[in-house]
């Protein structure tokens, strides 16, 4: 009897496969297949946000184990990453997308606070040429930062050297005026002040920085020649956290040019470093696929696609289009060939706003109605839509969500962010966006939830209240160190955030609630689950 049920169980799952729908198929075969990622460390938004992206669009992704990848107090280990590497390559492993951050130095962080000499640097680059002859048909796609330069000590979170919290401002100046002296030259004025600069800064302070930076900057040379010897299917290198005028605009400048006989496709510089994992894993989709995303992009009245955000060197249509190179997507200009629409929120000004600043509430301001509107007319007329919200930097513009959640827009869109920087954004969701036909409505719908908690509830809002509120909590630390104020910061973020989300976010469900962590013990990032 048993042996009889076990057939029919058998015949009963076959002739499910048979009878299955072509996208059901093509979901079977898609989880089948595995690409493998090492993400430059183990930030949710670079590791497990990125890779729910993915797995919901149907693909297996291979990734380290935390503990391998860099975080806030371990930098990483490259030499073990290597080996990992060698020890999980498959058969039918489709791709590998990797962060050469981590495996020449253990993570992004340590990019930029190694002790590393030059030397043992490039030996580890050249390991890619050897994997390259283990796996001589494997896609590989790689992708490394260009050192970033923050404005302040401040704005470096503390994840630069230590002298860069007491001349980090200085440093920054300095920088900018040796870009602005390599491009134009200085006024009389600039002169004086960057002569001023280089006897204010400590002399150790600014040979340090510099070394590393030459370190780094050799390094994506020798990548950028691997590129050119087919090393990589692409390489992508991204200028972290930088303005117009800065020491990562320069270097970015120069690599630019160091690798201009690689086609785009094969080799860019592109503004951002955070989104860029996913972009490289959308990439590898592609080219396995053969699919090339027709894409047409929509900007707010305005500035648009002039608008150069915050934390970039350039306009956001320049980044745009880099990201549409990137990601294996055509850009059109006729919006009824478009697979979707790419609906970027600048601010009609061209000004980027930080999202904590008091503008940010839910009055609407000028383009709110403008831009809304906009999309809203799209959806009725059975267009898709993917939203990159770039107005503020660091969370979502809550005037536009209040705008969204009113219309009852929100889970009408195929895809969203507003987190980080504008390119962060704007990166993140072309790739969401492309890969949201992939997935269930089930799926897309988990997808905005969390990005509607993480870069709307807690990123625009909750966050700076819980700052606020931190001197409440009985013992040491603050805002980028929370210490033993953590798990009573977490719990409050996470009824703020519960409570918002019954709020705001439709059928979020009175019975759910919201668990917040701090993985980096501090409050700029989360680990948010529902």
């Amino acid at each position: 009897m048993r042996k009889a049920l076990k057939i029919l169980g058998v015949a009963m799952s076959l002739l499910g496969i048979l009878s299955a729908t072509p996208d059901a198929e093509a979901k079977i075969k898609r989880t089948q297949e595995k690409i493998l990622y090492i993400p430059h460390d183990n930030r949710p938004i670079v590791d497990e946000q990125t890779i729910a992206v993915v797995e919901r669009a149907g693909y297996k992704v291979i990734v380290p184990p935390p503990e391998l990848l860099g975080s806030r107090e371990d930098l990483g280990n490259p030499d073990r990453l290597w080996e990992w590497l060698d020890m999980n390559m498959k058969s039918n492993v489709r791709a590998a997308v990797i962060s050469s951050d981590s495996m020449l130095y253990g993570s992004l962080i340590s990019s930029r606070k190694h002790n590393y000499d030059k030397q043992l640097i490039l030996e580890r680059a050249e390991l890619f040429r050897e994997f390259r002859k283990k796996h001589k048909n494997l896609p590989i796609y790689v992708f490394g930062s260009i050192m970033r330069t923050p404005r302040s000590g401040d704005a470096s979170g503390y994840e630069e050297p230590d002298y860069y919290r007491n001349y980090g401002a200085n440093i920054f100046r300095y920088t900018a005026l040796k870009d602005k002296l390599d491009l134009e030259g200085l006024t009389p004025r600039e002169t004086k002040e960057i002569n001023f600069l280089q006897k204010l800064i400590p002399a150790r302070a600014i040979d340090d920085w510099m070394n590393r930076r030459d370190k780094n900057f050799s390094a994506n040379e020798k990548l950028i020649d691997m590129a050119n010897d087919k090393i990589f299917d692409c390489l992508l290198l991204g200028r972290d956290d930088n303005a117009p005028y800065s020491q990562t605009h320069m270097e970015g400048r120069h690599l630019a040019k160091y690798g201009e006989n690689l086609d785009k496709s094969k080799y860019q510089t592109i503004a951002g470093i955070d989104e860029i994992g996913l972009m490289l894993l959308t990439r590898a989709i592609n080219d396995y696929s053969g699919d090339k995303p027709k894409i047409f992009v929509m900007y707010n009245r305005g500035t648009g696609g002039k608008t150069i955000p915050a934390y970039s060197d350039e306009p956001i249509d320049d980044s745009i289009n880099a990201e549409f190179l990137a990601t294996g997507a055509v850009r059109i200009f006729d919006e009824n060939r478009a697979d979707f629409i790419l609906a970027v929120n600048t601010n009609p000004d061209g000004k980027t706003h930080e999202a904590n600043f008091p503008i940010n509430n839910t009055k609407k301001r000028d383009g709110t109605d403008y831009f809304v509107g906009g999309v809203h007319n799209y959806i009725k007329d059975g267009k898709k839509i993917a939203l990159a919200d770039v107005a503020f930097a660091n969370g979502a513009d809550n005037a536009l969500m209040e705008q969204l959640k009113t219309r009852g827009l929100l889970f009408k869109l195929q895809a969203y962010a507003g987190w980080n920087t504008p390119t962060n954004s704007s990166g993140f969701v072309l790739s969401s966006g492309i890969l949201a036909d992939k997935m269930t409505e089930k799926a897309k719908r988990e997808l905005l939830t969390m990005r509607y908690l993480d870069d709307w509830a807690y990123q625009a809002n909750v966050r700076t209240k819980i700052a606020e509120q931190l001197s409440w909590i009985e013992g040491d630390g603050f805002y980028s160190s929370l210490n033993n104020k953590r798990y009573d910061a977490a719990d409050w973020s996470g009824q703020m955030l519960t409570n918002f989300a019954r709020k705001n976010i439709p059928d979020f469900g009175i019975s759910k609630n919201v668990k917040v962590e701090f993985p980096w013990n501090r409050m700029f990032e989360s680990r948010i689950t529902f």
